[in-house]
């Protein structure tokens, strides 16, 4: 997946949010935790101060005594982690547990009991409650505060256990609702996958517009690229027209001009000879012109051509020649060989191309191709050099003594680069000049 891709964006961008809200989730719960032992604790410390306050007694000389002290075996434990404390009347009563140090009480509030934190032994932290009484002592009332505290390393191993808990079910949690995220972008992200399909198969030439049975959001999208696609081939049918009208416009002048350089022939051979050539090169650039004019491909609305029906009819026209019946045409062409443009334009590049071969080969002619995508046209004919090859312009005539406009490879090159394609010449193994016309593979499909 790139990095530039939307769906990874999206993925990324709720993979962070999900994180970041079980993390909030994460801290909440513990935070809320915290609390809810605060006060399960502190509701337990004060049911243990109200059993101590309800055992309490002042003996007949005035001294505090606990009858029966709580069950809890840690009360007994020197540093156990529960502490109780009984101040009142001067005296101060505490659990073997404290042993030889005391607690403080927690500060009077309007609540009762009063539930804080104390500093306790070992340099512990408690969380305490404080239960103020009043018992009868000799027609009098003594007030007490009973003091009940637990070690907060106790509730910090609850803690520890709870978060142990926590985290690999937010971490499994993280991973579902990841997964969920990712399942839910790929369905949102589904038109678009289609649209892409659907694009490749305009491209291809498979269909001529985009389908309109898209959801709402998506729909306005694919209206606009339709409208694209029909402007851009009323345009290119203006151009073909435009350009064919004036390469029509051009050819009444130019036969004026050759019948002027007829009739001034004898009166002048070098103005003849010069009108003559001006108005050859005239014409081989209207015949260019036409070539480019026909020219279908480019754009986004691509043609597919199957290239052997192609080579099989212009052979079989060429060989109707005089010259084309004694040379040997080999044709090697896969069937689900294409050319990614339309038939006329493969029609006149193979149609140059071959042309070209005929009038140089001694006795053979060869055609094939790949399903990698090329065509090669090879002949047996004189050749060119490589020096030659990598000099040569486009026009030029290679030898004089053949008829022609010297144009064919050039409009062949030209209609080849518009459809995306490329020529490439050298030498053959037949002896002759080898023309390869490649495109990039993958670009054209025939279904067999």
């Amino acid at each position: 997946m790139k990095r530039d891709s939307l769906r990874l964006r999206l993925g990324l961008a709720a993979a962070a949010l999900i994180a970041i809200a079980l993390a909030l989730a994460g801290i909440g719960l513990t935070v809320i935790l915290d609390r809810v032992l605060d006060a399960r604790t502190a509701d337990g410390l004060d049911r243990v101060a109200k059993l101590i306050a309800g055992q309490v007694a002042l003996g007949r000389n005035g001294a505090l005594s606990l009858p029966q002290e709580p069950p809890d075996p840690r009360f007994a434990t020197p540093y156990g982690g529960l502490y109780w404390q009984i101040e009142g009347g001067g005296q101060t009563l505490r659990s073997r547990s404290l042993w030889d140090r005391g607690l403080g009480t927690v500060p009077d509030t309007t609540v009762e009991p009063a539930v804080g934190d104390l500093d306790g032994p070992d340099g512990s932290r408690l969380i305490a409650v404080t239960r103020r009484v009043t018992i009868p002592a000799r027609g009098e009332t003594v007030a007490l505060a009973v003091t009940v505290s637990e070690d907060r390393r106790d509730l910090a191993q609850s803690r520890a256990t709870f978060l142990r808990l926590l985290v690999p079910s937010l971490v499994a949690l993280f991973a579902a609702l990841t997964l969920a995220m990712a399942l839910f972008v790929r369905r949102a992200l589904a038109p678009f996958r289609v649209l892409r399909a659907d694009l490749a198969a305009v491209h291809s030439g498979a269909r001529p517009r985009l389908p309109e049975k898209f959801p709402e959001e998506v729909r306005p999208l694919v209206a606009d690229l339709n409208r694209l696609l029909d402007a851009q081939e009323r345009d290119l049918e203006r151009a073909r027209r435009q350009a064919a009208d004036m390469a029509h416009g051009l050819k009444t002048p130019l036969a004026v001009l050759d019948a002027l350089a007829r009739r001034t022939e004898g009166a002048d051979p070098a103005l003849s000879e010069e009108i003559a050539e001006q108005a050859r090169a005239m014409a081989r650039q209207v015949e260019r012109t036409l070539a480019r004019a026909r020219a279908a491909s480019g754009g986004l609305r691509r043609r597919v051509s199957p290239a052997a029906p192609v080579a099989e009819r212009i052979i079989g026209a060429l060989k109707r020649l005089p010259d084309g019946e004694a040379l040997r045409w080999e044709i090697a062409l896969p069937e689900t060989l294409a050319f990614p443009g339309d038939e006329g334009d493969l029609t006149e590049i193979l149609g140059n191309l071959l042309d070209n071969a005929r009038k140089w080969a001694h006795r053979r002619i060869r055609v094939s191709g790949g399903e990698g995508g090329h065509l090669t046209v090879e002949d047996d004919g004189p050749g060119m050099s490589a020096a030659a090859i990598a000099g040569i312009a486009r026009g030029r005539r290679w030898d004089e003594t053949r008829p022609g406009t010297g144009f064919g490879i050039a409009i062949a090159r030209d209609l080849a680069e518009t459809a995306g394609a490329g020529l490439r010449l050298d030498r053959s193994e037949l002896g002759g000049l080898r023309v390869t016309l490649h495109w990039p593979a993958g670009s054209t499909s025939l279904s067999g």
